[in-house]
């Protein structure tokens, strides 16, 4: 079996070593066709973007060996989808100077980091092009400001804020210089490929910069993408379109394809084909279903779309054991901020939405793309298109109405509901823990059982209703209530008696009663009764009393509880 690629971003790697690739080549040819002067792909995180774009690169560029020989790629594209393409597309091989740059590195605490980051993966560039500073069509001046830009950088040398606005000035127009220079040394325009785009953007928004990292972006992008006699055409990439009064000034260039568009609809994840051809030659192809209801539901255009992230890592951990389980590998790519931040701060209309949508419903948004991440917060329709757009919701329908379009959204798959699951119950243990649970407290050291009840119950109206269901839920909710009973120490799922108790408090001192605890759920409020009397015969019969007695502590008293939704009621076991 050829090896999986986790974690390869270089198509000449995956080529080289014989990975196993999924043929996404027929893009060189739609890009040629159907793209723009500048294209923006716009998809979620981890859905190929980043190897497009080198396999772009391995085509199209006129590529020089160490020694200044030109690199022949053709053999990375030999039975591959691109060969068929026609004699215009394939003559275009080899034919151009790339300039190709990552903006990742700029995930930093503040500007001047950020900054210096893009620099050196702009000095990166230059150097690549190492031979131009020697070049004779160049001219002594053009020659002279190319070594300026590719000399080593000392960056403690830039240690005022002078210094670095001189710095972000000059290279603010650093790729436009390096294009003119390409261009004049081959003869042919240049071709730049932009990855991750939004990241400097995204991460200053978080880290408070936003304004100065915004005004470097622009500059750059205008320079290089607007006003740029010598780019043959240019193939930007990211997770989110930024409004075009942000980033993209007056670029009447642009063509922006995003996962609402038509035409490049199967070039980033895996088509349902693809994924099952994937199964099939690692022999796992009985897995479909659970690949399906875990990793499928995107709709990019109008077709289905798999993660590719999650699917290679699901097939991966299948060869290494196929005993394993699915997981939400995605969610593990990212810190999920914005879900974070959605969460923290919802109001009860945001509550019953998510409500909804966790429990396998849909919600109705009006979509739109020009966001700004200054603008996420101004409303929770900016919210939702932003979670849209990013790979937390898929579209199920769209309606226009007047010049609007509303999209009917849903949750797309179990990985992804995992993460809201995961975030609404990390919200709701920081309102646990910020409570004042001392009425709690005395409730079950009194036998108070009303207050007990009045008190959980209050509680809970603050929770999710999805979460009233399940039982796992109760238990954990319950049980960390417990952990400040002063003098006590709590365990859970001990075998005492003839069973396993759901709860327990032990106390320090051995003079003191334990106090034992049996949990039910009911689904209806007519029910609670009889829960909490199953409750009572299970602490009688399997004798959990007797067991935590065996002990040696002085004494032992059981309550019941019983939950339905948002309430609950408590009782004390009267005993024998």
């Amino acid at each position: 079996m050829q090896k999986i690629g986790i974690g390869y971003e270089n198509y000449k790697e995956f080529i080289d070593k014989n990975m196993y690739y999924i043929d996404k080549t027929f893009l060189i040819r739609d890009i040629v066709e159907k793209g723009g002067k500048v294209t923006l792909f716009t998809r979620p995180r981890r859905f190929g973007k980043t190897l497009t774009l080198s396999m772009l690169r391995t085509f199209f560029e006129l590529e020089y060996d160490s020694v200044g020989n030109v690199v022949d790629n053709r053999r990375y594209f030999e039975c591959k989808k691109i060969m068929d393409a026609g004699d215009k597309i394939l003559s275009m091989m080899g034919q151009y100077p790339v300039i190709n740059l990552s903006l990742k590195s700029a995930k930093q605490v503040d500007f001047r980091t950020a900054f210096l980051k893009l620099r050196s993966e702009i000095v990166h560039e230059f150097r690549r092009h190492d031979y131009l500073k020697n070049s004779s069509v160049l001219n002594e001046e053009e020659r002279q400001e190319f070594k300026k830009y590719s000399a080593f950088l000392d960056e403690l040398k830039i240690d005022s804020s002078e210094k670095l606005q001189s710095e972000v000035g000059r290279f603010a127009i650093a790729l436009r210089d390096l294009s003119g220079y390409l261009k004049k040394h081959h003869g042919n325009n240049v071709i730049i490929l932009l990855d991750e785009y939004d990241v400097p953007l995204e991460n200053s928004y978080y880290a408070g910069f936003y304004d100065e990292m915004v005004a470097f972006i622009r500059s750059l992008f205008e320079s290089a993408l607007k006003t740029n006699d010598a780019l043959e055409f240019a193939v930007v990439t990211g997770c989110l379109r930024i409004s075009k009064e942000s980033i993209f000034t007056g670029m009447n260039n642009l063509k922006i394809n995003s996962i609402r568009d038509y035409g490049f609809s199967e070039g980033f994840g895996f088509t349902p084909e693809e994924t099952e051809k994937m199964l099939e030659d690692y022999g796992i192809d009985d897995k479909i279903e659970e690949v399906r209801k875990w990793y499928n539901g995107y709709i990019f255009g109008e077709k289905e779309i798999y993660n590719p992230w999650s699917v290679i890592s699901y097939v991966y951990s299948k060869v290494i054991d196929k005993r394993q389980f699915p997981e939400p590998y995605w969610a593990n790519t990212s810190s999920n901020q914005i879900i974070k931040d959605m969460v923290l701060n919802a109001d009860e209309t945001m509550k019953s939405e998510l409500d909804t949508l966790i429990s396998g419903g849909t919600i109705e948004k009006k979509i739109h793309e020009d966001i700004t991440y200054g603008d996420i917060h101004e409303s929770e329709d900016n919210l939702w298109n932003f979670l849209f757009f990013t790979g937390y919701m898929k579209k199920v329908s769209e309606r226009l109405e007047g010049e609007d379009v509303y999209i009917t959204m849903s949750i797309p798959n179990v990985e992804i509901r995992s993460i809201y699951k995961n975030q609404i119950r990390g919200w709701f243990d920081k309102i646990v823990k910020a409570s004042d649970h001392s009425v709690l407290y005395k409730a079950i050291l009194s036998g108070d059982t009303e207050a007990m009840a009045d008190y959980l119950s209050g509680l809970l109206e603050k929770s999710i209703s999805y979460f009233d269901s399940e039982e796992s839920f109760y238990h954990g909710f319950f049980l960390s209530l417990l952990y400040g009973v002063p003098s006590y120490s709590v365990r859970s799922n001990r075998e005492e008696g003839n069973g396993r108790t759901d709860i327990v408090l032990y106390p320090n001192k051995p003079k003191d009663s334990a106090i034992i605890f049996e949990l039910k759920v009911r689904k209806k409020f007519n029910e609670m009764k009889d829960g909490l009397e199953e409750a009572f015969k299970q602490i009688h019969d399997q004798k959990y009393a007797e067991g935590v007695l065996d002990d040696g502590y002085a004494g032992a008293k059981s309550y019941g509880i019983c939950f339905c939704k948002k309430s609950c009621i408590v009782g004390e076991y009267p005993g024998e």
